[in-house]
């Protein structure tokens, strides 16, 4: 196609303003690969950056959307050609250079990963930023020393989420009992569907914890809310334990003492999707692919088009989008 959809902002007298536009190859940022995309997703960082909030965007006009997967239209760079399936995630996609929500990208070669067998460019998606952060994870949880023969449960903040919803799934899958945090009554028989044993309140755990110590509770922790829940998610820890933290959602300050740390060893493993090497990129989305039953990924998923990400952008920052949105950005 000579032209193609694209959702762009901009910026006027303050406000970010959205808007259907048909652009060109030449319109596109400098890149060695241009993609022809299928799908991309709304995350809550895309939220934010519909909404002109958190200072993710600083130039304008801008296409927002932080992953994609589609096809290789082009290639200067050896190791893609034309009719490969590749997928984008992170690299400040969406932020700092054009993202998904167009029907074509041009971004670095070294930005790409190939589709991993057995999946389409919608079900990876599906997965998209947040299987993928959640992933990562896991991963991490598992390096520090986190085995299914574990007392305690592993705790998901933000489980009915996108990123908490897919954590929830792949935590049970392998084996782990897993406690699931939302402050929704609707969603408790949902998240008992992804393989929650527990459902825990978010204002159970979602204020600064009164004392330097809670009782010991969890063997491992997901948090993709930060600020007093992650303070209160690490006061709680069993001895040697981790918070694995993806996110702040819920803000960036951290209320607590050092007791944790020096009388429990516990860590806070920060998790950063966006810069990630490859390998352990192409390790991860291996994972994924082998862990999460395609079936279930499918009754995760709900179907956009570009021109309701604006309300659904607004609706996802109060937490009433429930778990993930793939978007195909040529509808």
């Amino acid at each position: 196609m000579s032209d193609f959809p694209a959702l762009m902002l901009e910026e006027e007298a303050g406000k970010v303003r959205a808007s259907i536009r048909r652009l060109s190859e030449s319109d596109l940022p400098a890149g060695d690969v241009t993609v022809r995309i299928d799908y991309s997703t709304l995350n809550y960082k895309d939220g934010l950056v519909l909404n002109g909030l958190g200072r993710l965007v600083r130039t304008y006009p801008h296409v927002p959307g932080i992953d994609f997967a589609g096809t290789v239209e082009s290639s200067d760079s050896a190791a893609y050609k034309p009719g490969d399936q590749v997928i984008l995630t992170g690299w400040r996609v969406g932020e700092t250079h054009w993202g998904g929500y167009a029907g074509k990208a041009r971004v670095k070669a070294d930005w790409l990963v190939p589709l991993p067998a057995g999946l389409t460019t919608r079900r990876a998606m599906a997965i998209g930023t947040a299987g993928f952060t959640a992933m990562l994870a896991v991963m991490a949880l598992e390096e520090h020393g986190l085995r299914t023969a574990d007392e305690g449960e592993v705790l998901v903040t933000g489980a009915a989420g996108g990123l908490g919803g897919i954590a929830v799934t792949l935590l049970s899958r392998l084996g782990y009992r897993v406690a699931a945090s939302t402050g929704r009554a609707s969603q408790h028989d949902y998240l008992r569907s992804l393989g929650a044993s527990t459902i825990v309140d978010r204002a159970e755990i979602g204020s600064a914890p009164a004392k330097p110590l809670l009782s010991e509770r969890w063997a491992g922790v997901v948090d993709s809310v930060g600020g007093a829940t992650l303070s209160n998610c690490v006061a709680s820890l069993r001895m040697r334990s981790a918070v694995a933290s993806c996110g702040n959602a819920g803000g960036v300050e951290f209320t607590g003492t050092v007791l944790p740390f020096l009388l429990r060893g516990a860590s806070i493993l920060g998790i950063d999707s966006v810069m990630c090497p490859k390998p352990r990129r192409l390790e991860a989305w291996k994972r994924l692919t082998e862990s999460l039953p395609v079936d279930l990924l499918d009754s995760l998923t709900t179907e956009t088009r570009l021109a309701e990400l604006p309300e659904l952008g607004a609706k996802i920052l109060k937490g009433e989008v429930r778990g993930r949105v793939v978007v195909d950005v040529n509808k």
